[in-house]
């Protein structure tokens, strides 16, 4: 977890920051421990459920799996100062991803206030902010345009902390206006730490590429256009139905589980190229042919060893979920 590392961010970083332009689920969730001290504003509140489903549109994506310690979690008591983002634990090297497309604003050790280690920030646009710390390694330069999805950093253990893991924080309006980050990331369909995502009607991007896809082979031809529109609607729907679940359209964890297929080595065919869009979504750079062959099984294997897997080549649920939150 996080030791208290300084003083919290004020107005301070938002003057710095200012003209860049451009862009629970765990009981443990509760404990209380050591972190990171920062001061909470700006804590926003969904005022109905349609404004929230609207927030599930693909854009955002879990940028670690771990598990979430004891006392590491936003708003925990840190020597006079509540801990600004949620720690999500686990071995150093685990690999870290953008949360949503942006720009990498700042890159280095102590790069917010307060902070310790070293840190990545990403800005989104609009004021909104993500910041990853403690890494043990960077994979992206300053001032690199990135994708959701994308590996940015390894997890690790440097600065004031007890052990490996990721402090991840959300900031809204400003730099320095901190979110809960399990919440903000739960309003857009995300399950931070792990977990299948949920993706709405009018969602777009990679992701929306992978149901389109595993659709196609379920037996309902779409375009793998990234959209979710009325006709990849329809279809979800229809395969709902089929599978006697709630034909709502929303791509959920029970839709998902019903939806992929376990995959090895040899297979081919559109879920195939579903696999390939959403490993490239993780920076896999891979041709999207539809042939399971020696060089997607080796970027089976890579992403399951930097996500903590069981590096065995099988993309079976627990890979599929890893891939596609």
């Amino acid at each position: 977890m996080c030791e208290r590392c300084g003083p919290a961010v004020g107005a301070m970083e938002e003057q710095r920051d200012a003209g860049l332009g451009g862009p629970s689920r765990r009981g443990l969730i509760l404990g209380a421990g050591a972190g990171l001290g920062v001061l909470l504003t700006g804590l926003p509140v969904l005022t109905a459920s349609a404004e929230a489903a609207t927030l599930k549109d693909g854009r955002w994506c879990n940028p670690a799996r771990g598990r979430f310690p004891a006392g590491g979690h936003y708003g925990a008591s840190r020597g006079g100062y509540p801990h600004a983002g949620q720690d999500v634990t686990n071995s150093t090297g685990t690999a870290v991803y953008a949360a949503a497309a942006g720009t990498v604003v700042r890159r280095g050790k102590g790069v917010l206030t307060g902070r310790t280690g070293n840190g990545l920030v990403i800005s989104h646009g609009s004021g909104t902010y993500t910041y990853y710390g403690h890494l043990s390694a960077f994979r992206v330069p300053l001032n690199a345009r990135v994708a959701a999805g994308q590996r940015i950093a390894d997890m690790g253990a440097t600065g004031n902390v007890t052990g490996p893991h990721l402090h991840f924080e959300t900031h809204t309006g400003r730099l320095g206006s901190t979110t809960d980050p399990v919440s903000f990331l739960a309003a857009r369909g995300v399950d931070l730490g792990g977990g299948w995502p949920a993706l709405n009607p009018g969602a777009a991007g990679a992701t929306v590429k992978v149901i389109q896809h595993l659709i196609t082979q379920r037996g309902t031809a779409l375009v793998a256009d990234g959209n979710y529109g009325p006709v990849s609607v329809r279809a979800v729907k229809k395969f709902q139905s089929a599978k006697k679940l709630v034909a709502d359209g929303q791509v959920g964890p029970k839709t998902w589980k019903s939806l992929v297929y376990e995959l090895r080595r040899g297979g081919s065919g559109a879920h195939v190229r579903a696999l390939q869009v959403v490993l490239n979504k993780h920076s896999a750079g891979l041709a999207v042919d539809g042939g399971f062959g020696a060089v997607t099984n080796t970027a089976v294997r890579s992403f399951q060893s930097a996500n903590r897997l069981a590096v065995d080549g099988l993309v079976g649920p627990k890979t599929w979920e890893a891939l596609v939150g």
